[in-house]
């Protein structure tokens, strides 16, 4: 069905990790079924643990207590806390790649980058690698909702942490990846065969000609603005931020995206996030002084009230010009999701809820990005 799939090898992949990171990665062959109830799943989440972490594998079941966390449209999240004789109790996060996901997400580039950022501060320790999964420690933080993110101090504080997140190095090629992801979602996204006949109907109003030429348009538009290269997190929607409200500390979770990207993309894929999976626009895209205030936040976080005119401007038009972007890449994922995933999500409803987005404002965004650009040649 087009391009070749890599397949998720959990031991070649803690090999490797050994070899780039000389860490102790803990592989396990064993999987766990997603789509199971708590119950059925819970025998074999206590064998994973006992499998993976040699201290519980003497451990009566009762020391065990399992949870989810969340069931997004990717993953599925669940915590485990152990208590042991000593009464020394622990918390780990589980966490279950949706099916076929492997198809989209390139595993390798994702644990890549999970040593550096996790070292960084932004996230959850790594703690090892399964069947389909993998293992974290436990983030004592509550997660954002879409309405979150429009609250004035809170906008400001991802602002900065995004900037410190910008700031991490990643031994990895710095080619930004953003029109590679697109092209490859595109390729696959446009050979899918659906068996369910009122899918494949929808499917097939859909014209690939259209969307490649949106692509080659928008590529040469966003091309023009040489927004600067950063190692990105691509994926920063509400439910990958975390905030420890006691603590006063923010987290960025889920690294399945990230990777070196256009600081406009990073930012403007972030506002696309506000509307949330129902992606009403009108009510939640950031406005421009929403916009600014983030920026502000964003490039001086220490004197938001010092950032020049000029600055705000340039970023205001990456932004808006990588959001489109954003749509595109988004669009196309969803339709290959609606024939990979078992999830109970209505994928090929979202393309069109993300493409149709892009269409309605597409020209809005490109005469705002081509007024910029005339008045940076005056």
């Amino acid at each position: 069905m087009g391009a070749e799939v890599k397949i998720w090898n959990p031991t070649e992949v803690a090999e490797q990790a050994r070899k780039d990171y000389a860490s102790p990665i803990l592989p396990s062959h064993l999987t766990i079924d997603p789509s199971l109830s708590l119950p059925q799943m819970k025998p074999l989440v206590l064998n994973l643990c006992k499998d993976m972490f040699k201290a519980w594998s003497n451990l009566d079941d009762s020391c065990f207590d399992v949870e989810k966390i969340s069931g997004g449209i990717t993953n599925l999240l669940l915590k485990v806390s152990v208590k042991q004789d000593n009464g020394v109790g622990d918390i780990i996060t589980i966490r279950l790649y949706g099916p076929n996901t492997e198809y989209i997400i390139d595993r390798q580039r994702e644990l890549q980058a999970i040593k550096y950022v996790t070292a960084a501060g932004f996230g959850a320790t790594w703690l090892g690698i399964f069947g389909n999964g993998m293992v974290q420690s436990f983030i004592n933080a509550h997660t954002l909702s879409p309405s979150d993110l429009r609250e004035p101090k809170l906008a400001a504080k991802i602002a900065k942490q995004l900037r410190n997140f910008h700031l991490v190095e990643i031994p990895a090629s710095k080619e930004p990846q953003l029109w590679n992801d697109i092209w490859k979602f595109f390729e696959k996204a446009s050979v899918l065969e659906f068996d369910d006949s009122k899918m494949k109907k929808t499917y097939e109003t859909i014209s690939f000609k259209e969307i490649h030429d949106e692509i080659v348009e928008l590529k040469g538009l966003c091309d023009k603005l040489k927004s600067p290269v950063i190692f990105a997190h691509n994926d920063l929607l509400s439910g990958n931020i975390m905030i420890n409200y006691e603590e006063d500390k923010l987290y960025f979770i889920d690294y399945e995206y990230a990777s070196y990207n256009f600081r406009g993309y990073d930012v403007g894929n972030h506002f696309a996030e506000y509307a949330g999976f129902e992606c009403d626009y009108n009510l939640y895209y950031p406005n421009m002084n929403e916009q600014y205030h983030f920026f502000r936040h964003y490039l001086q976080p220490d004197r938001p009230d010092e950032v020049s005119e000029k600055d705000l401007d340039t970023l205001y038009a990456e932004a808006n010009a990588f959001s489109l972007a954003s749509h595109v890449l988004w669009a196309l994922w969803g339709l290959i999701q609606a024939k990979m995933s078992p999830i109970d999500f209505d994928y090929l409803g979202y393309f069109f809820l993300r493409y149709n987005e892009y269409k309605r404002i597409k020209e809005k965004n490109f005469s705002l990005v081509r007024s910029y650009l005339s008045r940076m040649q005056e």
